[in-house]
């Protein structure tokens, strides 16, 4: 099925002829055209080439109904004339989707009085559907905020009245537009289209929501050199310890913060992670370093429920605590790249492949489901690369 997109009518203030009027700004289409004739009290402007009516007998409620199958309505410039009677007007969907997504920035609390009732239920029951599923903490967050976000965008209208365009044009408008990256759009695409097959049920194609093309991006990686300053820049023993343990066994954030004290096996040499992402269990193997790292942390901190707690015991420790260390970490080694913490589970598997380790053996330690996610670390391994000769040289 092709989809159109549809035209942008805009509503523009001027003055004409001694008098305040509205102009309607659109492209030459003949259906926009014919229907700009039905508008009640208009009139063609032979100088603007424009159609418009006179301020006082504007009436918006007509116009959106008159236009809401083929055009979108943008009275974003003539807000501050409406602002005394913006109660009577009786917004459709369209006219209220820019103010709306505002909204997205306030706290979840706040956000909640902006859904209809019906959107709200809907919602929950997304919500209860995804953890009834057993889906992640993390995926039930991203997945819900994604589907909350195009609820607001909806404004009044049900989700079961939805048709393929108004899809297409949220990614269009709200994604697409305001540069969000591919990844972000793959997430909301799968978060509408679970939303719409088990939980709306609606009769419409979802499957013509199409999702972007992949990209390819290659790891960030950081030098050994680098990795060292990092695991030596803090004072504090936990702290290294957290970063040391993500390094020396490529962990994601969630994985090392989920560790509890009896996932060190330290008589074997392993480290388990259970339900990683995916919910994958898997082993990885600790080096004596890291365990005797381990042993002097546990008589440190003695941790009881979690390996590595906050300041309450028995209180797991907080991700953007952990985001914090990795930063200070950063700024201490004056390394000028804009590392993030993932990073050090990237450089764990480039300098594994560097090392000589076989890519299936990585495959198994990272817990990726398919051996496509850990070849692209063969694309930054610089021994490889240091052997390709340049024709430059044989000149």
């Amino acid at each position: 099925m092709e989809t159109k997109f549809k035209p942008i009518l805009k509503l523009e203030k001027n003055i004409h002829r001694g008098g305040e009027v509205i102009f309607f700004s659109t492209i030459r289409d003949q259906n926009i055209q014919a229907r700009l004739r039905q508008i009640p009290h208009v009139t063609y402007s032979a100088t603007h080439r424009k159609w418009y009516v006179k301020r006082e007998q504007l009436d918006l409620q007509s116009i959106i109904k008159l236009f809401k199958d083929i055009a979108i309505i943008n009275y974003d410039e003539i807000k501050d004339t409406l602002s005394t009677e913006k109660s009577d007007i009786g917004l459709s969907p369209k006219t209220e989707k820019s103010s709306l997504i505002k909204a997205n920035k306030k706290n979840s609390d706040e956000i909640k009085t902006v859904l209809s009732t019906n959107a709200q239920n809907y919602l929950n029951r997304f919500i209860e559907w995804l953890e009834h599923n057993r889906y992640s903490k993390s995926t039930v967050k991203v997945y819900s905020e994604a589907v909350q976000n195009f609820l607001i965008y909806l404004g009044p209208m049900n989700a079961n009245e939805v048709i393929d365009d108004d899809f297409v044009e949220y990614i269009n408008t709200q994604i697409l537009r305001r540069g969000y990256s591919a990844s972000l759009q793959n997430q909301v695409v799968s978060a509408i289209k679970l939303f719409y097959r088990d939980v709306v049920r609606a009769p419409i194609d979802i499957e013509q929501i199409k999702r972007p093309r992949r990209e390819h991006r290659l790891p960030n990686v950081l030098s050994k050199e680098e990795i060292k300053k990092i695991l030596v820049a803090h004072i504090n023993y936990k702290h290294k310890t957290m970063l040391s343990l993500i390094y020396a066994c490529g962990l994601r954030r969630s994985e090392l913060l989920n560790l509890k004290p009896g996932d060190v096996d330290s008589g074997r040499g392993f480290l388990k992670i259970y339900q990683g992402k995916g919910k994958k269990d898997r082993l990885v193997p600790i080096s004596e370093k890291v365990i005797e790292m381990l042993r002097e942390y546990f008589k440190m901190y003695k941790p009881k429920k979690w390996l590595f707690e906050g300041r309450g015991i028995g209180e797991q420790y907080n991700e953007t605590s952990l985001q914090s260390v990795f930063k200070q970490a950063i700024e201490k080694s004056n390394i000028n790249k804009p590392a993030t913490l993932h990073w050090l589970r990237h450089s764990y598997a480039t300098h594994l492949l560097e090392n000589g380790t076989d890519l299936r053996y990585i495959q198994e330690l990272l817990g990726h489901k398919s051996s496509k996610t850990t070849e692209i670390y063969t694309h930054v391994t610089k021994q490889s690369l240091q052997k390709i000769r340049s024709p430059f040289d044989d000149l």
